[in-house]
């Protein structure tokens, strides 16, 4: 059996990789100018094409951009970006990130939606739980973007539908790591129940509480899915 070596990973990609870390941290921000080539060749102990290749590499992902003459900078702030990339929920740190804005958010929804919501809105918010065994992930996003609709303001129904729709591949893998447990499930249906309840008994403040306790539960089944995922556990 012929084995072969196993590469090893190029100067330019280490260096890449350190300055990407430096500008999560927050020790580059967003506009602010990196050193110049010389003084990252002499900070990280490389030659100038390990320095430029990994710049260029960065440069591709938007993560900085080039200025003739004047310097490599780091790029501001794009939502866009941050969705489209960050929607992967592969760590702690991006779950506890999403969540945070989530409460924000449908905390002040499903509040909103005790006040505003319509016979119609009740009507279609109960028929989403009957759906929760065929589809759970369909299910789940409608419940959610109905409580939007409630509240009659279009804006948050746009945030609701562009959040669930880049993070749908995670949710769906979410939905069926936690159809192993039967407790786990019954459990979110009951949340959802209270939600409604609360909504359909116009109080705002059980509506706020009781988004907040399932957002609550939802973020830490999820913080576990991705620790058996890095554990090599499959959803």
């Amino acid at each position: 059996m012929k084995i072969e070596k196993i590469s090893t990973k190029k100067v330019s990609e280490s260096v890449e990789e350190q300055l990407e870390k430096m500008i999560h941290s927050g020790m580059f921000k967003a506009g602010e100018k990196l050193p110049s080539v010389r003084e990252l060749c002499e900070l990280f102990g490389v030659g100038r094409s390990a320095v430029r290749d990994a710049i260029t590499t960065l440069s591709g992902k938007g993560t900085v951009y080039v200025k003739r003459g004047e310097g490599t900078f780091v790029c501001e702030f794009d939502s866009s970006k941050l969705f489209n990339q960050q929607m992967l929920l592969s760590s702690s740190r991006d779950i506890s990130q999403l969540f945070q804005v989530r409460k924000l958010l449908e905390t002040g929804m499903a509040e909103m939606a005790a006040v505003h919501r319509t016979e119609e809105d009740l009507h279609h918010l109960k028929h989403t739980l009957s759906g929760q065994a065929a589809n759970p992930w369909e299910s789940d996003y409608q419940f959610h973007l109905t409580i939007a609709k409630a509240t009659g303001n279009e804006i948050l129904v746009g945030l609701v539908q562009f959040i669930s729709t880049t993070m749908k591949k995670v949710m769906m893998d979410f939905h069926h790591y936690i159809q192993k447990d039967e407790n786990t499930v019954n459990l979110i249906s009951r949340q959802h129940q209270q939600i409604i309840e609360s909504i359909e008994n116009g109080d705002p403040q059980a509506a706020k509480q009781c988004m907040s306790n399932h957002l609550n539960t939802v973020e830490e089944l999820l913080q576990g899915s991705v620790l058996s995922t890095n554990k090599g556990s499959a959803f």
